[in-house]
């Protein structure tokens, strides 16, 4: 899915401009007249990042920030703020707003802000793609294999996962194999780096 620089602001000339200096940095845009227009569009594939105004008629720019968050939002959202928002601008950072920008704005600056917001967005999906990868790779492995992969985590040798598990040494390397070939890894540091690596730690 394309991410969008999603602008939802009720001035016409505003869109205009600022989707028209999106572009020219090479970032899509989609304008929405107002919060409510956006919420009818909006759904938890979105990818990209929101550019907010405060104060909108009909539903502003903190209440639809509200309700996205009790949908489960990913969306970096940036709020476009008069002089005056600036207490409520600071209000929606502290509950997880990416940023805001006073109007009117520094063209260049706004523009860097929206490409690092995607860029972020960005890196949370690769993330959670990871992780979700991860999670399949483990889910099938079996039992025994799971019980030798947290051995071989812990530095235990075949010898010793074999007397813990009471099972012989040759068992021990069937399922070592097998595990390592499941997870695609060829050695234990591959097989640890993956999990530090993938798990977001």
């Amino acid at each position: 899915m394309i991410p969008y620089a999603y602008l939802v602001d009720d001035d016409d000339a505003i869109r205009d401009s600022l989707g028209w200096l999106l572009e020219s940095r090479g970032v899509a845009c989609r304008g929405f007249g107002s919060a409510e227009e956006f919420l009818a569009t909006w759904n938890d594939t979105l990818t990209g990042c929101l550019l907010l105004d405060i104060r909108m008629d009909g539903m502003s720019g903190p209440e639809l920030f509200d309700i996205l968050n009790e949908r489960g939002n990913k969306l970096p959202v940036i709020f476009l703020t008069g002089h005056g928002d600036v207490p409520m601008a600071v209000s929606a950072l502290k509950k997880g707003a990416f940023d805001f920008v006073e109007k009117p704005c520094n063209d260049n600056e706004l523009a860097n802000r929206v490409i690092e917001a995607l860029r972020l967005n960005e890196n949370q999906r690769l993330a959670a793609s990871g992780a979700d990868s991860l999670k399949t790779l483990i889910d099938t492995l079996t039992t025994r294999e799971k019980q030798v992969m947290e051995r071989v985590l812990s530095g235990k040798l075949n010898k010793v996962i074999a007397e813990e598990l009471l099972i012989s040494m040759r068992t021990v390397e069937v399922h070592r194999a097998n595990l390592f070939d499941k997870m695609g890894v060829r050695t234990a540091v591959e097989l640890a780096q993956l999990l530090a690596g993938k798990s977001g730690k």
